[in-house]
């Protein structure tokens, strides 16, 4: 079909090491509308929730570095990678670095630009996963 979009292709996996510090999390995503009586109506978009991961904890200086390394080389939220869940590969917490085993594996990108705070020898990052089609 002309001027159709094919779906994101990935081409590389997030290090097993880095997937560990991210939390699941799922939104179903709800049209509301709200009325002045104080009534409101919902009615649901998708059959499906939208999975996403944040970054849940404090990396080490070197972990840290990995994490920025890769966001660098996917152009940050612009390239598809694929992320392993932890909590749903088989066995858990394994992960495959070729992107061939299909249990907890996921296609996604960087949801955010790159937000990071220093502080006295501490470092935060704000940043978030999000699944696509």
């Amino acid at each position: 079909m002309p001027g159709s979009v094919q779906n994101a292709a990935a081409l590389t996996v997030m290090p097993s090491s880095l997937s560990r510090a991210f939390a699941h999390e799922r939104a179903y995503p709800v049209v509301e509308s709200e009325y002045r009586n104080g009534e409101s109506q919902r009615s649901v978009q998708a059959a499906t929730s939208r999975r996403r991961w944040r970054l849940a904890k404090r990396l080490a200086p070197a972990q840290l570095g990995t994490l920025r390394e890769f966001y660098d080389a996917r152009k940050g939220p612009t390239e598809p990678f694929y992320f392993y869940d932890p909590y749903e590969t088989s066995p858990k917490f394994s992960t495959d670095p070729t992107g061939q085993a299909i249990a907890g594996r996921y296609t996604v990108r960087f949801a955010s630009e790159w937000n990071q705070s220093v502080d006295l020898g501490r470092a935060d990052v704000n940043i978030e996963l999000i699944e696509l089609a």
